[in-house]
């Protein structure tokens, strides 16, 4: 009688310590992205208004681009993660490899696309005449960095499938280091302005993705593992990261219709509105981390031919997910009266804000279950379905939302409808983890 409940105690503090080992790490390396674009802000916007709005609008541009490619990190992580479970690591690089090799093409390409396209694509995201030069400027030169940023994306999928988080911490630590005194000492101590910015953060993205080259050819070479670009491997890299880049872009579509709706609503609505992203993007980092320690540890258990130990690991991390959530919500709820006054003095945008705010934080725990369920889909390989159980919640979300203005609808019902975007993804996700036929084993899916 005592022994079962013993057990399963013992069991869950291993997962958990999976858990925490993974996400918390994982947690701050996500953190770090984000700071590269504040530190360029706040050097740049000692330049001037104009300079600010350039590097504002290259910089959207910028992670549009790039973010499009998350598949990168998220694909190779479940490929690597089951080979790693498997006992097979000489497979396991070899298939981090191909990732890598697929993300230099990509880079390679977009850049391409890129540097001709850059006045054009600055003059269509609406930049004023004086803003216009300085973006370019600063799109042309960062683009060529993007070809080192989506090789850190893969490896970086490549570390946390071989359990590693510590390391893109401790990359993602030194890249912010890096690029703070490149672009002081580029921008001030050189003269180069803007484009002293830009060299500087293409220099650190490039000094990332040398040092992650580094560790990968290493643990290649330890486990005998080719470093030749292998045709079919790439190919098959690509093929896992289709339905992701669906499941992606459906997101971004929903993101990019909130704030179209937002807009419509008026000039402190839209203010607002861009508050609340803020702090629900930092809430979404916290919860991605731990659908990160899920693909790592979902995607071994399953190359271990172990569905059990996955199935016991999804449910201990939907238990976290949701009390991740409710915390939360609850340091939303009672650290309103300090975060709003950062953000904004405005008594209107304050009173359009607050309600808004509410309905964020009371979905915290079902984006809690959600961000779970999509990392446990991930490790599982499932992308199919993912970008499937996307588009139906893009379908669901797009008439909800562009019914807000003409029925009379605020921010809050905007947001309300986000809340159900939320729920029909925690609905589909759930659906799938139920049916158990996400739990297929072996080294490959």
């Amino acid at each position: 009688m005592t022994q079962a409940p013993a057990a399963s105690r013992s069991s869950r503090r291993r997962h958990d310590r999976e858990i925490i080992t993974l996400a918390v790490p994982a947690f701050g390396a996500l953190v770090a992205e984000p700071l590269f674009v504040m530190v360029d802000s706040a050097i740049v916007g000692h330049l001037g208004t104009p300079q600010l709005a350039g590097l504002g609008i290259a910089a959207a541009l910028l992670m549009t681009a790039v973010s499009v490619f998350v598949f990168l990190a998220y694909a190779t992580t479940a490929a690597v993660a089951r080979r790693v479970g498997a006992g097979d690591l000489g497979s396991a690089i070899r298939q981090g490899m191909d990732g890598i090799w697929l993300a230099l093409l990509l880079g390679i390409a977009v850049v391409a696309v890129m540097l001709p396209a850059a006045p054009w694509l600055v003059e269509i995201f609406g930049a004023s005449g004086t803003a216009a030069p300085y973006a370019v400027t600063y799109l042309r030169i960062s683009s060529i960095g993007i070809p080192a940023m989506l090789m850190v994306m893969a490896a970086t999928g490549v570390l946390r499938g071989l359990q590693d988080t510590r390391t893109p911490l401790y990359v993602a630590i030194g890249g912010f280091a890096a690029n703070a005194a490149l672009n002081l000492g580029l921008v001030y101590g050189a003269g180069l302005g803007i484009a002293g910015s830009a060299w500087g953060t293409v220099m650190a993205q490039c000094g990332m993705a040398a040092v992650y080259l580094v560790v990968v050819v290493r643990g290649a070479c330890r486990h005998g593992a080719s470093l030749r670009p292998n045709a079919g491997g790439i190919r098959a890299s690509a093929q896992a990261g289709v339905p992701l880049l669906v499941r992606t872009l459906s997101l971004r579509a929903v993101l990019l219709i909130a704030t179209a709706v937002a807009a419509r609503l008026g000039d402190t609505s839209i203010a607002a509105h861009q508050i609340i992203l803020a702090l629900w993007s930092f809430t979404a980092f916290a919860l991605d981390a731990i659908a990160i320690a899920g693909q790592a540890i979902i995607g071994r258990y399953l190359g271990a031919d172990d569905p059990a130990g996955a199935r016991a690991a999804c449910r201990r991390m939907i238990e976290w997910g949701i009390g991740s959530g409710v915390g939360l919500g609850l340091l939303i709820v009672l650290a309103r009266p300090i975060l709003i006054p950062l953000f904004t003095s405005d008594p209107a945008v304050e009173a359009t804000l607050l309600p808004a705010l509410l309905v964020v934080a009371l979905t915290q725990p079902v984006a809690g279950v959600v961000f779970v369920l999509d990392g446990v889909l991930m490790g599982a390989g499932d992308g199919p379905y993912l970008a499937g159980a996307m588009l139906v919640t893009l379908m669901v979300f797009t008439p909800a939302a562009l019914l807000v203005p003409p029925f009379g609808g605020g921010l809050t019902a905007l947001w309300w409808a986000m809340a159900l975007m939320m729920t029909v993804r925690m609905a589909t996700l759930g659906l799938r983890v139920r049916s158990g036929r996400w739990v297929v084993t072996g080294a490959t899916r």
